[in-house]
């Protein structure tokens, strides 16, 4: 029961940092997994290493934020598998600023690919996911979701705005066995936050206000992702699950 063999699983953004350890954590469990990227050297290496070690993996060069990207994803699952069981919504930008100084391209942007995507991805897959009779839709969310940690507005807006996603849309697919949930993630140590972890004037902030005094790994995250994607949480949709060494109830 603690598997997911013969279960096929889409995890945007899948080369890096989260989403590259919830493909590591999916094939070693036995599904098949179709992961997508923007950099196609990165996709590439990643689909030949792990195709290497014998698991099941295809990787798309794709931005889940783009129409026809989206478009050539949803027919390459249709003309292949013919089914989804699980859909992680990974896929995720940030860009830092004061709220007046980002452009409004920029902006647009940052909510486009957290939000936007997400739920364009979901409706375009719906069908396959139904199919399954037991779909699983994982978004990625943020601890920024539901307080300020100092993201930037757009980056908190589209966060929260995916956890209602998440709960909408479990009440709404629930009748076709789809289940929704999400992972709100608080600091964790991937290719996107390097720069801070080099920089002690902004890491010690953010450990003193983790109880547990560290951040986390991609693959603490990951293993969240995986239990939510397996029938062992059949009974969980609709959540948000706040991943966070007890960030959220440490008085600030």
């Amino acid at each position: 029961m603690w598997s997911l063999k013969n279960k096929k699983a889409v995890i945007t953004g899948g080369t890096k940092g989260i989403g590259k350890a919830a493909v590591m954590d999916f094939v070693a469990l036995g599904a098949e997994v179709l992961f997508t990227a923007r950099n196609n050297e990165d996709v590439k290496n990643f689909e030949e290493s792990l195709i290497s070690k014998g698991y099941k993996a295809k990787g798309l060069v794709s931005d889940s934020s783009v129409k026809k990207d989206q478009l050539e994803l949803q027919e390459w699952l249709e003309k292949n598998w013919g089914v989804v069981d699980i859909l992680v919504n990974n896929a995720g930008i940030n860009i830092r600023k004061k709220a007046g100084e980002y452009s409004e391209e920029e902006h647009r942007k940052v909510i486009e690919i957290n939000l936007i995507a997400p739920f364009e991805l979901s409706r375009k897959l719906y069908p396959l996911l139904k199919k399954s009779g037991k779909g699983v839709i994982i978004n990625v969310a943020s601890s920024a979701a539901t307080q300020d940690v100092g993201t930037g507005t757009p980056y908190a807006m589209s966060k929260a705005g995916l956890l209602q996603q998440t709960r909408s849309l479990a009440v709404e697919w629930a009748d076709d066995g789809i289940r929704v949930n999400a992972v709100s993630p608080w600091f964790t140590e991937t290719p996107l936050t390097q720069g801070y972890l080099t920089q002690k004037e902004k890491m010690d902030p953010i450990i003193n206000r983790t109880p547990l005094k560290r951040i986390a790994q991609a693959k603490e995250i990951s293993s969240i992702i995986a239990f939510l994607a397996m029938h062992k949480s059949s009974y969980i949709t609709g959540q948000n699950i706040v991943a966070d060494g007890g960030m959220s109830i440490n008085a600030i």
